[in-house]
């Protein structure tokens, strides 16, 4: 089924001035759902998911966070925070007109909706977690991301070199994934650099006895083999939300390789928010 995609774009003010963001809907009607990115990744990473959810009758919209894919990429790490993070798609949800709305992501974005959650459970109607990134993820995510932080802050031209030899190459022409690939390796060093620090030394996540409190229905998607995102940090956090079901993912591939079962899952879950009660209330497990 086609739907519909749309391109737009609002701002948002801070110390300096204002920054653009840039976004995708997909799909129309009343039924909101906000699909957020992982770390340094693109919101187009999230393409596959809104057009299935879209074609099952959900208002789908991909979000670039500040310092990501298209939109602004300031090289200050004071605007870079999950709380900043999530006052951006507090106020992508006030520039369309939105109460309410199911917001999920990945990894990063799996923690900037839990603190959406935690800070404004008003304006969430449910919540799709994937690989959230919590107590067990602590040292695997310093090995990955410090390294590259300081490669971006001391020897930029690492990052700028990267960038030279992928950006030329037309998206068009390779794999779906490789292009998600070769977008994340656009980066900018100032900007990498500054939300890498910004994230990793602000407030990862919010803190356990703050998720316990969360009652939005959630789904929370777990991976086996993970290090970055360990799978004991999202069956942790399945176990904290009161009204949360978790699903294990048969491999850590699978909702890119193979998304229909995870896809039908959550399409079920997300409608299940908006038209009845989602079986995340009845806090059960899927393999």
């Amino acid at each position: 089924m086609l739907v519909s995609e749309r391109i737009g774009q609002f701002f948002i003010a801070n110390h300096t001035g204002q920054d653009r963001l840039e976004y995708t809907e997909y799909g129309g009607g009343d039924r909101w759902v906000v699909l957020l990115h992982g770390q340094l990744m693109p919101r187009r990473m999230q393409q596959p998911l809104a057009r299935a959810l879209a074609s099952q009758g959900l208002h789908v919209v991909t979000l670039d966070l500040l310092g990501h894919g298209r939109s602004d990429r300031p090289a200050d790490p004071l605007v870079y925070s999950m709380t900043s993070f999530a006052e951006q798609v507090l106020a992508l949800l006030d520039h369309l007109g939105v109460e309410k709305a199911v917001v999920g992501g990945l990894s990063l974005g799996a923690n900037v909706s839990l603190e959406v959650a935690s800070n404004w459970p008003d304006r969430v109607q449910g919540l799709i977690i994937e690989m959230p990134v919590l107590n067990n993820a602590l040292h695997a995510g310093i090995l990955a991301f410090v390294p590259l932080m300081f490669a971006a802050r001391y020897l930029p031209w690492t990052v700028s070199s990267v960038r030279a030899l992928t950006r030329p190459i037309p998206r068009g022409v390779v794999p779906f994934w490789v292009g998600i690939g070769l977008d994340t390796l656009d980066q900018r060093p100032a900007s990498v650099a500054a939300v890498i620090h910004g994230v990793i030394f602000g407030r990862v996540a919010p803190q356990a006895n703050q998720r316990r409190t969360i009652q939005a229905p959630a789904l929370v998607v777990g991976h086996p083999r993970d290090p970055i995102h360990p799978f004991a940090d999202a069956e942790m956090l399945a176990e904290e939300l009161p009204n949360a079901e978790f699903v294990a993912a048969r491999s850590i591939v699978e909702w890119r390789t193979r998304p229909e079962r995870l896809d039908a899952i959550a399409a079920e879950f997300a409608l299940a928010c908006w038209d009845g009660t989602p079986t995340a209330t009845r806090r059960r497990t899927r393999t």
